[in-house]
């Protein structure tokens, strides 16, 4: 028998498929997560059989990685395969290797296969190399740099069938067509519906996300239970002043870190909570330690606001400068200064620091106020209440009164 301890994503599925098309029925797969896969391989340990045993995808903790060397050093096969930086230690050892790659990032499941190549304990499958090739883009989200949308269509498919269906289903396929790969016309249509009910998820998840600080980082929290990698991507780009996006799944009691800015590196901020993963996407347990960080202490903050998108006279990076607004009721104005630069203003103080762009003002105003570009409607009741003017005055003469209110030139309204 060979025993695989997995992961329970798509990437470790593919490596419970690859082990069973090599192996067939001798693999014995059990599928982990970090907080029960030092428990299982611990038990496995003490059954003290000679059986091959090996760990892709995922990495066990100091005291079962002695084990694991002992078990080595007396004549017992351990290989212990990964893709993740946080993982790098193990390749002091004889039986680990960790390749995050360099030129071309990786993934467990290619890893997996090139090693059984190797050994011949594989044959070269062209399908099951188109397979593994769009588990690699998804895994390490390389898929949207390079647009392949059916890397993430995979994914898709293996959230819908489920785990072990989906296994069957490729294990099935990749053996009777093993010189390529591609989806069915019926799964075609289920993907196309699933993707307008993950958008509707999106949109609901954006609209509960609220936001704090966490050490250094800006951060933005939202419970969820479903679609996490492509919610943490999108909830990224709509709120781009955050350093990265929390996924609070309280039924797995799990923490995923999702982030798409090359400074925040969200594996070695998992680590401070004893987990890892990638520098964009990680994940650690939601625990004592972590509970009242990420919940209990958040639990108070309001959500953001989106910003109004239908403005015509209160726009983004306008000449005429852009006004905000928070959940304390604040003013945030943000307005062009002398040169190139922007300042910002808030409740008519002036504060001390410029900024070279509009984009770097907005980031700021965002992650120290928590503010929401205002609608017109708001900016105009507003001029309304304070001047003289009526509602159609306003929005005739909105850029003028502002360019008015910057050079402080009062007959100009």
């Amino acid at each position: 028998m060979i025993k695989l301890f997995t992961d329970s994503d798509l990437d470790g599925t593919a490596c419970a498929l690859i082990a069973e098309i090599a192996f067939e029925d001798d693999a014995n797969v059990t599928h982990c997560t970090y907080r029960n896969l030092d428990k299982r391989v611990e038990d496995f340990l003490q059954q003290n059989t000679n059986d091959p045993v090996f760990i892709t995808d995922l990495s066990v903790s100091r005291e079962v990685e002695q084990k694991l060397e002992s078990r080595y050093q007396t004549g017992s096969h351990v290989q212990m395969i990964d893709h993740h930086a946080t993982a790098m230690h193990f390749n002091e050892y004889e039986w680990g290797f960790v390749d995050p790659g360099k030129e071309q990032k990786t993934c467990a499941a290619t890893l997996f296969y090139q090693f059984l190549l190797e050994k011949e304990k594989i044959e070269r499958m062209e399908g099951l190399e188109q397979f593994l090739e769009l588990v690699r883009l998804y895994d390490t989200w390389d898929w949207e740099e390079e647009n392949e949308v059916d890397a993430k269509r995979l994914n898709d498919l293996f959230s819908i069938m489920g785990r072990e269906t989906f296994k069957s289903e490729m294990l099935r396929r990749l053996t009777r067509e093993p010189d390529s790969f591609s989806f069915h016309e019926s799964e075609e249509m289920i993907l196309d519906l699933e993707e307008r009910k993950i958008e509707r998820y999106i949109h609901q998840k954006n609209r509960q996300l609220v936001q704090t600080f966490i050490d250094e980082y800006c951060v933005g929290l939202v419970h969820a239970e479903s679609y996490h990698s492509e919610l943490g991507n999108e909830l990224n780009k709509r709120n781009p002043h955050l350093d990265f996006i929390t996924i609070i799944n309280d039924g797995s009691r799990r923490l995923g870190f999702r982030t798409i800015h090359d400074e925040a590196d969200v594996s070695e901020f998992a680590s401070r909570f004893g987990g890892g993963g990638h520098p964009k996407a990680a994940g650690c347990e939601l625990n004592e330690e972590t509970f009242p960080v990420f919940v209990e202490v958040p639990f108070v903050l309001k959500p953001l606001k989106p910003d109004a998108d239908r403005n015509r006279l209160n726009q983004r990076n306008s000449e005429s400068g852009s006004f905000y607004e928070n959940h304390d009721g604040k003013i945030i104005y943000i307005r062009p200064g002398r040169g190139n630069e922007w300042e910002v203003m808030c409740q008519g103080e002036i504060e001390d620091i410029t900024f070279h762009c509009y984009e770097d003002a907005e980031r700021h105003v965002k992650r120290n106020y928590q503010a929401w570009l205002r609608s017109d409607r708001a900016v105009i009741d507003d001029f309304v209440r304070v001047l003289p003017l009526t509602k159609d005055q306003v929005i005739e003469r909105y850029h003028t009164m502002i360019e008015a209110m910057l050079h402080q030139k009062e007959d100009a309204l």
